[in-house]
């Protein structure tokens, strides 16, 4: 033990001179304490000034002590300590928000929101079957990894590069082309934790350091089936977007699959739950439609919102306007299931960006409030656009007017 302590008596640990400044200023303190009760003013006033000395250097080293010791196990440790304990205290205080959705859009959602709450949750569906997902969900028969890794992406407090690696994509190499690392990742997790999916995802998300949580809505191994109006079927959900039909209802195979216990709380301990935005039959719905799902959202306090998206997608919602995104959602689950939706109202000037997505038969989304207000829905519209190469949600102004809708909700509740 003796051995122990000496050790922090070695040069370079930069804790022994702030150790010696505060055992100087109990000194400082104690000495002036003797003058302090002195009979005389003057004597007395002296005694007092040396006592506040002693007191800066007490607080002085014990603050640098402490700073000294937090550098030593904070993962960027140049970054100001006072910044990250007064940002880590202000997120905890921020309310428990559920996002439900899949793909580019929900890890584009939570880009922003993990700014504005620690408290956050995301629940995403594993019914991909495309890509380096399909591939490891055939070869391995796991769950799909790959909305999940970019979600886990995007809320890490982890160095950009770390991001960067788990969404680096192999360009060459025999069963290596075309996978992510991230994916291969959590592959390998799930192997190690002896197929527990929803460990792997654990272990996966302390790596990546993530503000909040990531839950695969499912652990079992489900597949997207869409009927479509003349009563034929599709399963998988890479294939769906390909039939090119108007799709009358969707389920997964196996039906019997339930919620993972982890969604059923987050969603009950909910202050607000988000749906969307991302592909409405192939991102969103397959979360809603797992038994069981739907019924906890409805049971929630939580104030319900979904974020419409804001180009239609092809062979999923040609022609759809914000209120059939809406009237679908509802026709899959109930009635009065939302409280809110937040649509798109500003017009894509882009004239190159909008010719690309009318070769591809996609086109921007109307924002038909009025409809959606007669399905019993509040309707927030407001430019959320960011158009650059691709027209999709702007993060910044998606997360402000989210923000503004659930702190009117709040207040409100007061």
């Amino acid at each position: 033990m003796s051995q122990n302590f000496s050790k922090w008596l070695y040069p370079g640990i930069k804790v022994k001179r702030w150790v010696f400044a505060s055992l100087f200023g109990v000194l400082i303190v104690g000495i002036g304490a003797v003058f302090a009760v002195y009979p005389y003013p003057f004597v007395s006033g002296f005694g007092i000034v040396i006592i506040l000395c002693g007191i800066v250097f007490i607080v002085l080293g014990m603050g640098k002590m402490i700073v000294s010791l937090i550098t030593l196990f904070l993962p960027q440790r140049e970054r100001d300590i006072v910044d990250i304990l007064y940002q880590r205290r202000y997120l905890e205080r921020g309310p428990k928000i559920v996002a439900i959705g899949g793909g580019h859009g929900l890890s584009h959602l939570l880009l922003g929101l993990k700014e504005y709450t620690a408290n956050l949750t995301a629940i995403v569906t594993v019914a991909d079957s495309g890509g380096s997902s399909g591939r490891l969900r055939e070869e391995f028969n796991i769950v799909a990894p790959g909305d999940i890794r970019n979600c886990l992406v995007a809320l890490a407090d982890t160095p950009a590069l770390m991001g960067e690696l788990f969404q680096y994509r192999f360009s060459e190499g025999d069963g290596l082309k075309g996978h992510n690392f991230g994916n291969l990742f959590l592959t390998a997790m799930v192997q190690i934790t002896k197929g527990d999916f929803k460990k792997a995802v654990e272990e996966s998300s302390k790596v990546l350091a993530i503000r909040g949580k990531v839950i695969p809505s499912t652990v079992h191994n489900v597949h997207l089936v869409a009927e479509y109006a003349d009563g034929t079927r599709t399963q998988g959900e890479a294939l769906i977007p390909k039939v090119n039909a108007l799709i009358k209802r969707l389920y997964l195979t196996p039906e019997d699959a339930v919620p993972t216990d982890d969604a059923l709380t987050a969603i009950s301990q909910a202050d607000i739950i988000v749906m969307g935005p991302g592909s409405l039959y192939t991102s969103v719905l397959p979360n809603l439609i797992i038994r069981g799902m739907t019924e906890a959202i409805k049971r929630s306090l939580a104030y319900k919102i979904y974020v419409c998206n804001v180009m239609t997608q092809p062979g999923e919602t040609d022609g759809f306007s914000a209120s059939d995104h809406v009237r679908v959602l509802l026709e899959h689950t109930f009635p009065h299931l939302l409280d809110a939706c937040l649509i798109n109202n500003a017009v894509v000037s882009n004239e190159e960006a909008l010719s690309r997505y009318h070769k591809e038969n996609a086109y921007p989304v109307a924002a038909d409030s009025e409809r959606i207000k007669a399905l019993g829905v509040k309707v927030v519209a407001a430019d959320l656009l960011s158009v650059a190469d691709y027209v999709r949600h702007d993060s910044k102004k998606l997360t402000k007017e989210l923000i503004r809708l659930i702190e009117t909700q709040r207040v409100i509740k007061r």
